[in-house]
């Protein structure tokens, strides 16, 4: 058990770093995507909002499906799919090849992002101790490879297929033939208790769950912030040159690497609650030390803390998920990645909208704002069942993920 488990853990692993990469050649070619097929910047948002909106939709489909389908299978075909849509991204030269790639791809990552969390809390539960941050900094490290490789094809002019197409034929069969190992919860296979989970997944449910998705949506709300408003901030506001405005994401992605690596330690040695906390407050610190920066070089700083204060909070929301509804962890994880694309869609136009109506250096304040909240809902991050009123679940920090789905 113990060899089958540690192949599920490595597989698992790889397939966050994939869709990492993945991910990443996709949003910062996106001036390449925009040349290539003379999309108009009045119509690039409703392109870039669709991927997020049938992304959400895959969630949705996803949770039902777990209900019939292992989540095993259902990564192991939408991690195909999203591969082969980003080099269908990069092989179009019609605006109605682009869309049709682009549509694919939101879906499968919506079913790819639930599937991942699903399999990850469900590892971590067998395991006993917390590992769901190493799995999200795999992602983070293939957020970092596919952002270089954007950048290498970009600086030598390469056509988008040449740029995808090596990365596609290394990552696909690799994650085709890591597919093998992964490993399942035990209620996902079970389809009775699945399925009477999913019955009884009605509003007292979702409003148990709702501090979570609210914490979701926040995190990433900050997360864009960053992704989308970083080099102009830099740019525009701190007056640092074109070539300087690009590393603030680059510093950021390496420190949610940095954070996402030591951070299982610091929650088997202080619980997921002392470390939601913790980066609640780095992150909002990193965000009032951006609004306040007298120059890129104190920017820059501000834009490090919050890679390192942001980096915690996702993975332990989809890992509280997971403890709060034991047996049906698979539907609450599905309901709760939909809160991913809901920040994603609303943090860079909310920051755009404010920072046009009154300025960038207040704009950074709202995110700071929301990312505080979560210390009101960081009780949502810990293991006692009395708050629930679930037996099955043991009262003691070390145990990160028991549940009923376990192995």
């Amino acid at each position: 058990m113990t060899d089958v488990l540690r192949r599920g853990r490595a597989s698992l692993a790889f397939s966050f770093f994939a869709q990492g990469a993945a991910f990443a050649l996709l949003v910062t070619r996106i001036p390449a995507i925009q040349d290539r097929y003379g999309i108009s910047d009045a119509l690039l948002p409703a392109f870039l909002a669709a991927v997020p909106v049938l992304a959400g939709l895959g969630s949705v489909t996803t949770e039902h499906l777990v209900k019939r389908i292992r989540p095993s299978r259902i990564l192991r075909w939408s991690q195909p799919v999203v591969l082969l849509a980003l080099l269908g991204v990069g092989a179009g030269d019609q605006l109605v090849e682009v869309a049709v790639a682009l549509a694919a791809f939101g879906l499968a990552v919506g079913g790819l992002d639930a599937s991942m969390n699903m399999l990850g809390v469900s590892l971590q539960r067998s395991y006993g101790r917390s590992i769901m941050l190493g799995f999200h900094a795999t992602y983070s490290l293939g957020g970092i490879v596919g952002a270089s490789l954007a950048w290498a094809g970009a600086h030598w002019h390469m056509p988008l297929f040449v740029s995808y197409l090596p990365v596609v034929l290394v990552l696909l069969p690799l994650a085709l033939v890591g597919s093998r190992w992964y490993v399942d919860g035990g209620g996902a296979a079970d389809g009775k208790e699945d399925a009477a989970a999913g019955a009884g997944a009605g509003p007292l449910v979702f409003k148990l769950l709702l501090p979570l998705c609210l914490v979701m949506t926040f995190a990433y709300i900050g997360d864009s912030t960053v992704s989308n408003w970083s080099a102009k901030y830099l740019k525009d506001v701190l007056g640092s040159s074109e070539q300087t405005a690009t590393v603030p994401y680059n510093v950021y992605m390496v420190m949610t690497l940095v954070g996402r690596a030591v951070g299982d330690f610091g929650v088997r040695r202080f619980g997921a609650v002392a470390v939601v906390r913790l980066g609640a407050v780095v992150a909002a610190l990193g965000f009032g030390v951006v609004a306040l920066a007298p120059g890129a070089g104190v920017g820059m700083l501000g834009f490090t803390l919050l890679g390192l204060g942001l980096c915690v909070i996702v993975p332990q929301t989809f890992a509280a998920a997971g403890r709060l509804f034991p047996g049906a962890s698979d539907t609450a994880i599905a309901r709760l990645n939909i809160f991913n694309y809901v920040g994603f869609l609303i943090g860079s136009p909310l920051v755009g909208a404010l920072g046009d109506a009154w300025n960038y250096r207040g704009a950074m304040l709202v995110p700071m704002v929301l990312v505080l909240a979560t210390l009101g809902y960081a009780r949502s991050f810990a293991p006692e069942p009395e708050r629930y009123g679930d037996v099955h679940e043991r009262p003691r920090t070390a145990d990160v993920g028991r549940g009923s789905n376990g192995i």
